[in-house]
């Protein structure tokens, strides 16, 4: 059975408004697995850990993947077999290294509205995961 993988942040609407339905539609027609991915950024740097109660990662990795689990069984037609996973570290590594661990054929993604300050200092994820992918990305854009 077919999978695919959609990359979430559930604290941005827009990452999941217009690029849920597509994905559930790209699951019912394959009669694939929808995979949910939100990612929990690391801090980036151990002086950083040092300010954050000890645990808080672990703790932030168990609350996001209830709620995304959460999210799933709100928001995926009862028809559509899921499943929720959580990353932790950099977004877009984490978005390929869950599509390579799942097998999935399609990951679909929202594409901001670019502000061009951001995209010239860092682009986007949806660019740099296309370029990266090692299957195809539908980027939806709201």
């Amino acid at each position: 059975m077919p999978d695919i993988l959609i990359a979430i942040d559930l604290n941005h609407d827009a990452s999941w408004q217009h690029a849920l339905p597509e994905a559930v539609a790209q699951a019912r027609s394959k009669g694939a697995t929808l995979h949910l991915a939100a990612i929990v950024p690391d801090f980036g740097m151990t002086m950083i850990q040092d300010y954050f109660p000890a645990g808080f990662e672990k703790e932030a990795l168990t609350r996001a993947f209830a709620a995304v689990s959460e999210f799933a069984t709100t928001h995926v037609p009862d028809d559509v077999k899921w499943k929720a996973h959580v990353g932790h570290g950099d977004i877009d590594r984490e978005i390929l290294r869950l599509t390579e661990e799942i097998g999935a054929s399609l990951i679909v993604m929202a594409s901001h509205p670019p502000s061009e300050l951001r995209s010239f200092l860092v682009g986007s994820h949806a660019d740099r995961i296309v370029h990266r992918a090692p299957v195809s990305v539908l980027v939806v854009r709201g």
